[in-house]
């Protein structure tokens, strides 16, 4: 009887430590929370009281790489040329070069983003940028919008050049591109240096060239034309003669007779490189293949709705039931993506193929018209449609084509001869 009494007494005396023991622990560990909690809360009051103009923000090293990167990227597309741009392009250059594939990936801006630097648009070894010195007298200065796409940078406007290189042989032909942005974009990424409108005519004068003609690749009379000729009419009295030759489908001043013919040369120009990237004979056999071909023009200006709106009408005074034109701005708006979409489907034909209807094939062919990977694009809305068996991109603009190079010679030789 004492050993049982004896036995209970020391378990309740055992449990009643165990209880005691895990109390204190309880207590010791709920102290701590209490304490951490505390510190945490007294943290966040001080953050609190830290924030605005004094507070620390805790950088995150990659972004803030990634951002230098883009800051700087966004300040080389600038419109103008300044004493700081070519410095400014090195810089880019170097901050692009030093980011980790991470951190290239992180970088975004208003005009910065990892392709850039990153998008391979081909090999710019093949593209000549026709700044050489010592030429001689006698110069045709071909002045283009210009683009970024180093293929079509060669293929288009170098075809262009080098056709005019081989109709005058007694002249040197030089290269100038109207937007500034371009020109830096082709000098951070590939090294390559383009000269502006100034810098050309400011080359020239310093080559000693008394005779120059300039010759704009601008599809057509707008206000990249008459900004041209401002630049240019402020050198006249440098050269001995200057002419400005009349872009791809002349201008305003030309008769209707004239302006047919440029426009007819240059419809059947298309049609017929069209017709044959796309493995058809002539457009008769893509029309009974139901074969609808999209030309795609850039649109904004009122000069650049009215000439893709003339080259409609040529399109069905030529008898061109399958052709149809579209602008990537949308206007007018019988040439917005939709509209043309509703009328091919509407005359029953299930088979497509979008081709540029701009002078290279850039920055707008590539986004606006092809781009798969943005819905807004014209490629993914005919996809979207689900309306037809195929749908095909064919990436060439206008200066590739021979039709456009002799219409661009013609108005070249038409300069010269005016020359006083």
């Amino acid at each position: 009887m004492k050993r049982s009494l004896l036995t209970a007494v020391l378990s309740a005396l055992f449990v009643t430590g165990s209880l005691l023991i895990s109390g204190t622990a309880v207590y010791a560990e709920a102290e701590e929370t209490a304490d951490a909690e505390y510190i945490y809360e007294e943290y966040d009051e001080e953050y609190e009281e830290e924030e605005g103009d004094e507070a620390e923000e805790i950088v995150n090293p990659d972004q803030e790489a990634a951002d230098q990167a883009a800051a700087l990227i966004d300040a080389i597309c600038a419109e103008e040329w300044t004493e700081e741009t070519d410095a400014l392009v090195g810089e880019a250059r170097a901050a692009w070069e030093a980011l980790t594939d991470l951190q290239k990936e992180m970088v975004a801006g208003e005009a910065a983003d990892p392709d850039y630097f990153g998008l391979d648009t081909g090999d710019a070894s093949l593209d000549d940028p026709l700044n050489a010195d010592d030429i001689g007298e006698k110069e045709i200065l071909v002045v283009s919008c210009g683009t970024a796409f180093n293929e079509s940078r060669a293929a288009d406007i170098g075809a262009v050049e080098k056709a005019l290189a081989a109709a005058f042989p007694e002249w040197s032909v030089r290269r100038a591109f109207a937007e500034q942005p371009v020109i830096n974009h082709v000098a951070a990424r590939d090294e390559e240096q383009i000269d502006n409108i100034d810098q050309a005519l400011a080359r020239a004068v310093s080559n000693g060239v008394k005779h120059l003609v300039v010759q704009p690749t601008f599809l057509m009379q707008g206000e990249a034309y008459d900004e041209l000729c401002a630049a240019v009419r402020t050198y006249q009295d440098r050269f001995e003669t200057m002419a400005i030759a009349k872009p791809l489908l002349g201008d305003a001043g030309d008769s209707a007779e004239t302006a047919d013919t440029d426009m007819e040369t240059a419809a059947k120009a298309v049609v017929k490189a069209a017709c044959e990237e796309a493995g058809y004979e002539d457009l008769e056999a893509a029309e009974k293949d139901r074969m609808a071909f999209v030309f795609v023009g850039h649109g904004a200006s009122d000069a650049a709705n009215d000439i893709c709106s003339r080259i409609g009408t040529q399109m069905k005074e030529l008898g061109y039931a399958n052709v149809f034109i579209g602008t990537v701005e949308g206007t007018p708006e019988d040439m917005a993506c939709q509209a043309v979409i509703d009328r091919i489907s509407e005359e029953g034909y299930t088979k497509v193929t979008l081709r540029p209807l701009m002078v290279d094939a850039g920055e707008s062919a590539h986004d606006a018209m092809a781009d798969p990977n943005d819905e807004a694009s014209w490629l993914s809305r005919f996809e979207e449609a689900q309306a037809f068996s195929s749908i095909d991109v064919q990436m060439e603009g206008l200066g590739r084509l021979p039709g456009a190079q002799e219409l661009y010679a013609a108005h070249t030789a038409a300069a010269i001869s005016e020359e006083p």
